[in-house]
């Protein structure tokens, strides 16, 4: 992409210059980037004054003038802002990263993204993959795949728990499984106008923008919770946490606030919320559709929530539930629409 021209107040602003690579991911972040909308993205990369030096879906360069870009920038030739990873970094076997090579190199690519990490203003873990491992790093992790500095809920990674970039940042983690396109693009933006700090991120580096909500907030099917009209298999309409594992009143994202793709969320598809923002959640050590429950009580219980108050709390509520909720819950459908007593019945 072309430097844009970016005017602040009548002075032209140097562009910020970003590098995008990818290692152990499906490329799931960069396809939910690419659906951005209100503006698209590139119209975004502009107006944040992002100069995209690489991107290996989005550039032209390939081959070897895209790994004689990257080794300029390693060496420190071509001066880097913002550094992004995408996919986990895989180091094995034995912490050789042999496993994943620098194409017409004999390099593993763990040596050029921490040379390269190191070179940036700001380093950007994109997706749960390079900020924690992520699903690469699931079972047995024969890859030996970690993120940059999370290694599971580990401090450590590839770069190690005390990193920080140039800009004396930690690693940015936009964790999501994918991530979507708004989190980063709001980074990039902040990152423009040199207002994003330590203050921005949570005790996990995740940017607050997101972080700050469940994704119970702003949950179609909240109604449903409240009286525990509970689903009992996928596709019914009712509340998933009880049964089908649903973890929406645990996780921290905006999933339910704004929407994805202009439509929706996991839940509005009809899935229970896997809590993809957090470390570990490639390994629930269950099923992702069912709730673990002790005495049949949930164990995963809403953030904040006394079990003795759950307990007192869901029976009251299910003994109020209206007929309505409770055979809309268990349909795929709903089918007993809001009763209106107002109207009267001739």
């Amino acid at each position: 992409m072309n430097a844009p021209d970016f005017r602040n107040n009548g002075f032209i602003r140097r562009p910020l210059k970003l590098v995008w690579m990818q290692s152990g991911g499906c490329g799931g972040c960069t396809l939910s980037l690419l659906g951005a909308e209100g503006p698209d993205l590139i119209t975004s990369f502009e107006a944040a004054g992002i100069e995209v030096l690489w991107h290996p879906s989005l550039s032209e360069l390939s081959g070897r003038e895209a790994s004689s870009l990257l080794e300029r920038v390693r060496s420190g030739e071509e001066p880097i802002d913002i550094f992004c990873l995408e996919g986990s970094v895989m180091r094995g076997p034995g912490g050789t990263g042999r496993f994943h090579i620098m194409s017409g190199t004999n390099e593993p690519v763990m040596a050029w993204i921490e040379d390269i990490a190191q070179k940036a203003r700001y380093v950007v873990a994109v997706g749960s993959c390079a900020a924690y491992g992520g699903i690469t790093a699931a079972g047995d992790n024969h890859v030996e795949a970690c993120g940059l500095s999370y290694d599971g809920e580990h401090a450590g990674g590839l770069l190690g728990g005390g990193f920080r970039s140039r800009a004396g940042m930690p690693v940015i983690n936009i964790a999501g499984c994918p991530i979507h396109p708004a989190w980063l693009i709001e980074v990039l933006h902040l990152i423009g106008t040199n207002r994003f700090t330590t203050s921005d991120i949570d005790e996990w580096e995740r940017p607050l923008a997101y972080t700050t909500h469940l994704v119970h907030h702003g949950c179609a099917r909240n109604e449903f919770y409240e009286f525990k009209a509970s689903a009992e298999k996928l596709c019914d309409r009712g509340c998933m946490m009880e049964n089908l594992g649903c973890k929406g009143t645990q996780a921290r994202a905006d999933c339910n606030i704004r929407a994805w793709n202009g439509s929706g969320s996991c839940i509005d598809g009809g899935y229970p919320c896997i809590n993809c923002t957090a470390p570990g959640f490639e390994e629930p050590g269950h099923s992702f559709t069912m709730t673990p429950k002790i005495s049949g009580i949930p164990i995963g219980l809403p953030t904040d929530m006394p079990k003795a108050w759950f307990v007192a709390l869901a029976a009251l509520s299910k003994a109020a539930t209206p007929s309505r909720l409770r055979d809309n819950a268990t349909a795929q459908q709903l089918k007993a629409p809001l009763p209106n007593r107002q109207k009267k019945q001739s």
